[in-house]
């Protein structure tokens, strides 16, 4: 009898596991965040042997994986609500979870092994995204939401992810048998600002003035705006055209700054919870600026500051907002309430540390000061916060509210 008890509570904690969709793809997002900053680490230093370049280890993993995990969790529990739809059933998302699981442990294991096996990987992860914007279609067009508007940018964000993906491993395969196409400038900026950049940001802008109790008036074309913006960027980007891709970025920046500003938030008297997601807003402004100048200044100078830019935007905007995201959805589907306690808050401004480390990593190098080890720092501080924010949410996503 104890032992049917006890087998009856270890299946019940599993099932809690996978009750909502965003639960396992949290949890492993933050399992793989942790291990795919150690791979690449450990390979960019020599240290692991890769059969794969490191760089491209490190765009797809980031992209495709690590921050993908994240919200695709975040839009499989809320997109049927955008679209006014019923919920994505339990079989569905437990088997693009599985899909998932599969592909990131076969594209690891071929990255540091056997490449024609992180090729694999990298097909059977494109089959879970093509399913997952496959359903997200489906929804949009059932979905009963008299205004569809952010949910048609959501589908364009992963129609251009699943274009950009696919020449990830079109381009990664043809190099296999010796044929180099030059397609990764194309992909590493189209798949980060077309598809993270440009998804975090729909997402963004239409949630966080929501949980902040604010009414706005955008402009009619602002979306559109910002997704020809950053097409023009990628553009540019791809083609080493580095002073218009300056010059574009300069103009994105203070677009959206005017923008951010006329919302009016409420920055400086809103609770811990909702500051976070404010901050991680202008970040997006700030990087672009940043990312600007930087590259101004490194076709001035004849250097390069590593992509300085580039990496204030993906952790200043794109993880301070998942991280703000990810907090309020966990607790607020556990059945807590969405309040960020003292560990919570100190969570939200080491984000802000892990981005200012990095930063100075790029600026070393950009001037030629041998500081490689902000590289180990920053590293170290991205594994250790994905670490802390799994011990203090895993077991909440695991296994729910324990009272």
């Amino acid at each position: 009898m104890q032992q049917f008890k006890e087998s009856v509570e270890k299946r019940s904690i599993f099932t809690y596991f996978l009750s909502q969709p965003h639960q396992p793809f949290f949890l492993m997002g933050i399992v793989w965040s942790v291990l795919m900053m150690l791979s690449f680490m450990l390979g960019y230093k020599g240290v692991l042997p890769f059969k794969i370049d490191t760089t491209l280890f490190h765009a797809y993993a980031m992209i495709f994986i690590v921050i993908s995990h994240f919200f695709h969790g975040f839009l499989l529990t809320t997109f049927p609500r955008f679209c006014m739809s019923a919920p994505i059933p339990k079989s569905i998302y437990t088997k693009l979870f599985y899909i998932y699981e599969a592909g990131t442990l076969l594209f690891l294991t071929g990255a540091i092994l056997f490449a024609p096996a992180a090729l694999v990987g990298m097909a059977v992860i494109f089959m879970g995204h093509l399913l997952i914007a496959s359903n997200f279609k489906e929804i949009y067009k059932a979905g009963s939401s008299p205004q569809k508007s952010d949910p048609f940018w959501l589908l364009t964000a992963h129609a251009t992810g699943l274009f950009l993906h696919l020449i990830f491993i079109v381009g990664f395969g043809l190099s296999l048998f010796g044929i180099d196409l030059s397609w990764q400038r194309v992909a590493y900026g189209g798949g980060f600002y077309l598809y993270l950049v440009f998804l975090t940001f729909t997402v963004a802008q239409r949630m966080i003035p929501f949980f902040s109790h604010v009414m706005i008036q955008k402009p009619e074309k602002f979306i559109l705006i910002v997704f020809t913006a950053l097409a023009l960027k990628s553009l540019f980007f791809s083609i080493d055209f580095l002073v218009a891709e300056a010059v574009v970025t300069l103009i994105l920046a203070i677009y959206l700054l005017r923008e951010f500003l006329s919302w009016r938030l409420p920055i400086f008297n809103s609770p811990a919870i909702l500051w976070v997601l404010h901050m991680g807003l202008f970040w997006l402004p700030a990087g672009l600026l940043i990312d600007a100048v930087t590259t101004l200044a490194g076709v001035w100078l004849q250097t390069s500051f590593i992509f300085a830019g580039m990496h204030l935007v993906a952790i200043g905007f794109i993880v301070t907002i998942l991280i703000g995201f990810g907090t309020r959805v966990t607790l607020g589907h556990s059945g807590q309430v969405p309040h960020a306690d003292k560990i919570t808050v100190a969570l939200f401004w080491f984000t802000e540390a892990v981005v200012l480390a990095r930063f100075f990593y790029s600026m070393a190098m950009g001037f030629g000061i041998d500081m490689r080890w902000l590289f180990d720092l920053s590293a170290t501080m991205w594994m250790l916060l994905f670490i802390a924010w799994g011990a203090r949410f895993g077991p909440v996503l695991f296994r729910g509210k324990r009272g």
